[in-house]
Parts: structure tokens; sequence; C-alpha cells
């Protein structure tokens, strides 16, 4: 009698979807019931991860020579560094969290406890992304390159505390829909290679793209607010930088991020793959 034909499927050692989908929605239950203490720090060191990722990126960008899309996309790459630690290292992202909702929605975690996490993980991601802008600040950092550097991380600065509002909420729902994507398809991945090369791509297409996310904008502006008034960057116009921009760049980006992450990818994946269903039993 002939051998069983292997199935097509054998050797694929990934996730399925489905699968994914129960990961995130039991992590999100853990996350949700963990205690303030923990999840302020892993807060603090998630906005730390995603600072240094705007640190490299903004390296990168700096004079590359290759035309606005490849460096784009190279710092992009760059960025990606922030989501590998927080995924990898371990720690609380506002907008990986956004992903919670899957649990909120399944009635295992309620509302309280969802936007509980939400105020305690966003206020550690301000206080991480802040405290690098203030230390490669104090690291004169910004001066390498003949402060080319810094000059590219003002530049930026500017930008996003000028763009209207619309704009910014828009930008900041693609964003958080590929950085939600990035976490999902790096949660069906089962070794740290497996989720750091499905990390890079959706990081660096929202960062070549100019969305706009929140906890990255946190580092982007303060280390603005840093620079300006420095005299070897008086040549970039930083009438733009206000704190009333900042404050709207960050509000409509926090929203955008939500709609992106949680209704887009959260809602979207539970309800394909968790809702309760009139086929299932009982």
């Amino acid at each position: 009698m002939d051998a069983p034909a292997p199935h097509p499927m054998q050797g694929m050692d990934a996730f399925a979807p489905a699968e994914i989908a129960q990961l995130v929605r039991t992590r999100g239950v853990a996350k949700a019931r963990a205690g303030v203490v923990p999840t302020f720090v892993l807060g603090v060191l998630a906005g730390a991860f995603i600072a240094m990722g705007g640190v490299f990126a903004t390296l990168v960008a700096t004079d590359s020579g290759l035309g606005y899309g490849p460096t784009r996309l190279l710092a992009g790459v760059a960025f990606s560094l922030g989501l590998i630690l927080v995924v990898i290292a371990g720690a609380e992202l506002f907008t990986g969290n956004n992903l919670i909702v899957m649990a909120t929605a399944s009635g295992q975690v309620r509302v309280g406890q969802l936007l509980r996490n939400w105020i305690i993980v966003y206020l550690g991601n301000m206080v991480g992304a802040v405290s690098v802008a203030i230390m490669v600040a104090f690291a004169e950092w910004w001066t390498l390159d003949d402060a080319a550097v810094g000059a590219t991380a003002l530049t930026a600065a500017v930008s996003k505390a000028s763009l209207p509002f619309a704009t910014v909420f828009w930008r900041g729902v693609l964003a958080n829909a590929l950085v939600c994507l990035a976490v999902w398809i790096a949660t069906g991945g089962r070794s740290v290679m497996d989720k750091v090369i499905a990390i890079v791509p959706p990081i660096a297409a929202f960062v070549a793209n100019a969305f706009e996310h929140s906890v990255a904008n946190m580092y982007a502006l303060s280390i603005g607010f840093l620079l300006k008034g420095e005299p070897a960057l008086s040549g970039v116009d930083t009438a733009g930088l206000t704190p009333a921009g900042a404050i709207r760049n960050l509000v409509a980006s926090t929203i955008g991020n939500i709609v992106g992450g949680a209704l887009l990818v959260g809602l979207v994946y539970w309800f394909v793959y968790l809702r309760p269903s009139d086929q299932e039993p009982g």
C-alpha cells in the first residue's frame, strides 16, 4: 500500500492567520491585565526604542545623495530598528496595543481596561521618546556631518508641526495600519529572524511614505524643539515649529493611529476570525 501523499503545507511552520488572531487576542488580555508599574516601564522602553529608530533613520537620511525615493526607503529600513526592539526585546507600544481591541470585541477585556492600558502606555512612550531626544541633544549627535544631521532632524520637526490636522489624521491612519500589520505578521513567525524580516517591509513603507506615527512624532517634535535656536542650524526656517502645531500633530496622529490600528486591522481581523458564528456549536 502506497504511503499517503504529503500534505501540501508540510514543513510550513509559520502560524496561519486564524492562529495569529488567537495569539493576538490572548496577548491582549495579558497586556490589559498587567500591573501599572511594569506596563508603564515597558511603555518607557518602547518610546525609547522607537526614538532610537528615529535617530538612526535621521542619520541615514542625511546627505545620502541617492535621490528622494531611495533615501526615504533606506531611512524606513533603519527606522525598523525601533519596532524590532519592541517586539523582540519586549516593550509596550501604544500603537501596537491598539490590537487589544480584539480582546475587547470578544468580551475578554473591558473597555475601561483597554483605555487604562492605552493611557499608561501612551504616557510611558512619551517619557521614553522625550528622554532619548534629550540624551542625543546633550550628546551633540546633531553636530554630525557638520550639523547636517541636526538640520535634517529640525527640518522634519518643522514639517510635522506645520501639517494640517486632516492631513496628519489620514497619514496616521495609514501609518498604524502598517505598524499593526507588522506586529500581526511578526506574531506569525516563530523565530527571531522570522519576526525581524516580517517587520521591516511594512515599517519601511510607512516611513518612506511620510505617514504619521504618534510615538515616533513624540521624539521627532521633541528633538526639533531642543535644536530650535541652535546657531549652527540658523539656516533652517523654524517658524512652523510651534507648541500649538506640535499638539495638533500629536492629537491628529494619535486619533488616526487608533482608527488605522484598532479599526482597520484589529476589528477587521476580529470580524473575520474571532466573532461568534451561528455555525459554531453552543
